[in-house]
C-alpha cells in the first residue's frame, strides 16, 4: 500500500507537508500546482512552491515531493516538466482534476477531461521530455459534467505513457459533495494496466478500507481527511487510534512556529482558522477553539489561546 498526501491549493504548502509527514504514514507528497501558460518558467517559481527541491526533492522527514504542473499546451508543459525534474523533483505530476472556475476558464484542470485527445497529447509530450527513469503521473476526476469519458480518458493517459494515475472519484460538477464513486476506479482498473491511486471521501480507517474494497485499488491519496485527522495515514497503515486532541493542539502550536517565523506569517490567522474548519469534523474541541479565535487577527493572541487548549 502506498499512501500519498494530496495537493490542495492554498492549504497543503511546504509547511503543511513538513507537518503532516512529521506525524508520519505518508510515502509521497505532491505540490500545489505550478501554473504553466506559454513560457518556460524561471527556477524561482519551482523553488517557491516546492522548497523541498533544495533538499533533494524531499521533506525534512525524507518523504519525496513531486512537482505538479497545470496547463493546456503540451510543448510548454513538457518544457517545464523537464525543468522541474532537472531541479530535483522525483518525477512530475499533471493536474487534470482542479475544479476551480478560474482555472477551467483558461482551459486548465478538470475542463480538459472533456478532451481525451488533449489529455493524450499533454501526457505524451511530458513523457517524451522527462528522462525515462523519472515517473510522470496524472490526477483526474471521473469527468467534467458526467462520467461518460472516465474510462476512455484513463486509457488515453495510460497509452500516452503515464507511470501512475490518481483518480478523484467524483466529477467536476459533483465537486466535493459526498459520496465518492469509488466503484468507478474499479471500472477504470479493468480497462488499464497503469498503477492506480484512489482519492476522495476518505475520512477514517474504516472508509479507507471500504474505498480499497470498492475501487479494487490498494493505493490511496488523502486530502481533507488528513487535515481533519493529522495521523490518518498512520491510522490506515498501522491501525492506530485517532490522535488525541491534546496532541493536535500541540501540533497546531508547532505549526504556528512554522507559519509565524516562516515566510507566510501574515497569513497565519486565516490559515489556522482554515485548519480548524477541517479539524471540527473529527474533534469537537476544534469548534470551541475556532469560536475562541475567529475574531482574533494577531498571531500571538491565537498562540496564547492554543497554549491554553494544549495545557488542558
Amino acid at each position: 500500500m502506498k499512501i500519498m498526501l494530496a495537493p490542495m491549493e492554498g492549504v497543503v504548502d511546504h509547511l503543511m507537508r513538513d507537518m503532516l509527514t512529521h506525524v508520519g504514514g505518508f510515502d509521497q507528497c505532491v505540490t500545489e500546482f505550478v501554473r504553466v501558460v506559454d513560457q518556460k518558467l524561471p527556477n524561482k517559481t519551482f523553488y517557491k512552491l516546492c522548497p523541498e527541491l533544495h533538499n533533494g526533492g524531499k521533506t525534512p522527514n525524507g518523504v519525496p515531493v513531486r512537482v505538479q504542473l497545470l496547463g493546456q499546451h503540451p510543448e510548454w508543459l513538457a518544457e517545464n516538466a523537464y525543468t522541474a525534474v532537472d531541479l530535483g523533483s522525483p518525477g512530475v505530476d499533471l493536474n487534470f482534476g482542479c475544479p476551480a472556475k478560474t482555472v477551467n476558464k483558461s482551459k486548465g484542470g478538470a475542463v480538459l477531461l472533456k478532451e481525451t485527445q488533449a489529455l493524450y497529447d499533454i501526457v505524451k509530450a511530458v513523457r517524451d521530455a522527462v528522462p525515462a527513469s523519472q515517473p510522470v503521473s496524472a490526477k483526474i476526476r471521473l469527468g467534467f459534467e458526467d462520467k461518460s469519458l472516465a474510462v476512455e480518458n484513463a486509457i488515453a493517459i495510460t497509452e500516452a505513457g503515464a507511470s501512475e494515475l490518481v483518480v478523484h472519484a467524483r466529477t467536476k460538477t459533483e465537486g466535493y459533495k459526498p459520496p465518492a464513486y469509488w466503484e468507478w476506479i474499479a471500472k477504470i482498473k479493468q480497462s488499464t494496466n497503469i498503477p492506480l491511486v484512489a482519492n476522495g471521501e476518505i475520512w477514517n480507517a474504516e472508509e479507507a478500507q471500504r474505498c480499497q474494497e470498492r475501487s479494487a485499488c490498494t493505493n490511496l491519496m488523502l486530502g481533507r481527511g488528513a487535515l481533519a485527522m493529522p495521523n490518518l495515514a498512520r491510522c490506515i497503515r498501522n491501525d492506530e487510534p485517532p490522535m488525541a486532541w491534546e496532541d493536535v493542539a500541540a501540533l497546531l502550536i508547532r505549526y504556528s512556529g512554522y507559519e509565524i517565523y516562516g515566510d507566510k506569517g501574515k497569513y497565519y490567522p486565516n490559515r489556522i482558522k482554515q485548519w480548524c474548519g477541517y479539524l471540527k469534523r473529527q474533534y469537537p474541541e476544534a469548534e470551541l477553539l475556532f469560536n475562541d479565535i475567529r475574531r482574533l487577527s494577531k498571531s500571538q493572541e491565537i498562540v496564547d489561546v492554543l497554549a491554553r487548549q494544549a495545557s488542558h
